[in-house]
This record gives C-alpha cells, sequence and structure tokens, in this order.
C-alpha cells in the first residue's frame, strides 16, 4: 500500500511540475509594452486613409519605431533575434489646411523571438489600446497578427514597414 501511494504522490508531483512549467512558458510569450520607443530609430511616419486596403483596422498616421538590432533588418529583410518594432497609431484630423494627430488609437509591437513564437514566423505580435500600457488587443497568440502578415509580406521576414 505503501509504494502504490508513493507512485501516486509522485506522478502527482510530476504533474503540478508540469503544469507549472506550462503556465511559466504561456508566461512568457507575451510581449511587453516597450517604455521609451519614442527616443528609438524612427523607421518613417505615413498616413493610412479610409480607402486603404489596411484601413480597417489601421487608418490613421503610423509612426514606425524600431530598436537597433532590427534596423539591419529593414535592408537585408531578414530581421534579428531580440528586434523590436513599433508602430504608434493616431486618428487622422483634418482641418483648417491641415493634417495632425488625433488620439492615439493603438500602439503596435513585434517582438522578434523564435524560440517563444515559432508558430507565428518567429514574431510576437501585440496591440495596446489608445495610450494604454496594459490594456491589451491580441487575444489569440497573435494568430491574427500573423495570418495577415504572412499573406502579405512573408518575403519580408513579416515585416510591412520599409525605411523612407
Amino acid at each position: 500500500m505503501r509504494k502504490t501511494s508513493m507512485k501516486i504522490s509522485k506522478i502527482g508531483s510530476i504533474a503540478v511540475l508540469a503544469m507549472a512549467v506550462f503556465a511559466c512558458a504561456k508566461a512568457d510569450t507575451k510581449v511587453d509594452y516597450p517604455e521609451n520607443f519614442q527616443s528609438w530609430n524612427h523607421v518613417k511616419s505615413m498616413v493610412l486613409y479610409a480607402d486603404h486596403a489596411l484601413a480597417d483596422p489601421f487608418e490613421g498616421i503610423h509612426h514606425i519605431y524600431a530598436n537597433d538590432v532590427a534596423m539591419d533588418g529593414f535592408d537585408s529583410n531578414k530581421f534579428a533575434e531580440g528586434s523590436v518594432i513599433v508602430f504608434d497609431l493616431f486618428e487622422n484630423n483634418e482641418g483648417g489646411g491641415a493634417l495632425q494627430e488625433g488620439p492615439r488609437k493603438l500602439t503596435g509591437v513585434m517582438v522578434k523571438d523564435s524560440k517563444h513564437f515559432s508558430k507565428t514566423g518567429g514574431w510576437g505580435f501585440e496591440g495596446f489600446a489608445g495610450s494604454s500600457k496594459d490594456e491589451r488587443l491580441v487575444s489569440d497568440g497573435g494568430a491574427g497578427c500573423y495570418a495577415c502578415h504572412e499573406s502579405n509580406v512573408k518575403e519580408s521576414d513579416y515585416v510591412f514597414s520599409k525605411t523612407r
């Protein structure tokens, strides 16, 4: 009886350990909000109008930023591990002969980490609502983002943006 009890206890311990490892692995797959990204390399700015193919949901003024690791990837179409690309999206406000930023719609982030994001081309995807640093918009592990990137820009390592 004692051996059976020890066996069950061992199996239970292994199961608990496996669940803990899985929970930690799942937690590691979140993309963090990139603090101070506006001080990174400014790749370009652009405006998507209502008639652009990606206007829903990305109509607005985009400012694209990249960390130093990502910069060579824009020329080679192959981004190194640790690359981070951010697009800061604002509403278009036109009036008085000017186009100006309205409220922030979202901050989109891509992080190159093939170990943690193998199912999405090596990239982690996240969107943060408005000016929030913790209200996450991606609820499917980046699968929806990846599907669009894969079908449109696979040849550039799944990155839409180009340098100016």
